[in-house]
């Protein structure tokens, strides 16, 4: 998953708008979004979120400031532990070639002291699109996790993963009408980007865009 490599099966994939969103973390984003200058590729700045609760939230910025600022907030709401390589594996950053900058010695996989509700409203005063990811997996969904769509949730949109469909979700779930269902590779290896992709209308591809798109339903779901 080296930046040069990742542009590369994204090319291949037909898509010309992904997101690095690494766990509690996003110190890559700038590897990959240099790595993509001039492909025709856009690389927003994101950050997959591990909430108080323990649900998982995609977190988009579209400017590598914007994902500094959430990554200080996210930094003080982690617990202050060393990553155990030999246990979790390493975290390396990485430059635009994919090699060795150095390592993240934080923990990054456990939970922030960030409630979920104050996250989607820190993310959106940074400029930035929260979306709850897979809310339908056992592991880290939003539905499972919590047992409901909490009612205040402050959303446009929610991922699902390949396992339901969007109309099934609704009835199954009783999510808001108002609330857009899209889905997303949640890619961890090479091969599995664009696997499942969103295909939206959008004026630019920026945050605010896609703000839009979700809100008037421009959107398609495209599964490979």
């Amino acid at each position: 998953m080296i930046p040069p490599l990742i542009v590369e099966r994204a090319l291949q994939a037909g898509l010309d708008l992904i997101a690095i969103a690494d766990h509690n973390a996003s110190a890559n984003a700038a590897a990959v979004m240099d790595a993509a200058r001039g492909t025709g590729l856009r690389v927003l700045p994101g950050m997959e979120l591990l909430t108080r609760e323990e649900v998982h939230l995609v977190c988009l910025f579209d400017t590598l400031e914007q994902s500094a600022a959430w990554q200080f907030e996210v930094d003080r709401a982690l617990p202050n532990l060393r990553n155990r390589a030999e246990a979790l594996g390493e975290q390396f950053v990485v430059d635009a070639a994919g090699d060795f900058v150095r390592r993240d010695e934080r923990m990054r996989s456990i939970a922030a002291n960030i409630a979920l509700e104050r996250a989607v409203a820190r993310v959106d005063a940074l400029g930035g699109l929260a979306i709850p990811a897979h809310i339908d997996r056992p592991a880290y969904g939003l539905i499972p996790t919590l047992g409901f769509f909490p009612p205040g949730l402050n959303v446009v949109a929610a991922e699902l993963s390949r396992r339901i469909s969007a109309a099934e979700a609704r009835r199954r779930f009783r999510l808001p009408e108002n609330i857009a269902l899209i889905r997303a590779s949640d890619a961890h290896w090479l091969d599995a980007i664009g696997s499942a992709v969103t295909e939206f209308e959008l004026e630019t591809r920026s945050v605010e865009s896609l703000r839009r798109a979700l809100k008037g339903k421009r959107f398609v779901i495209r599964d490979a």
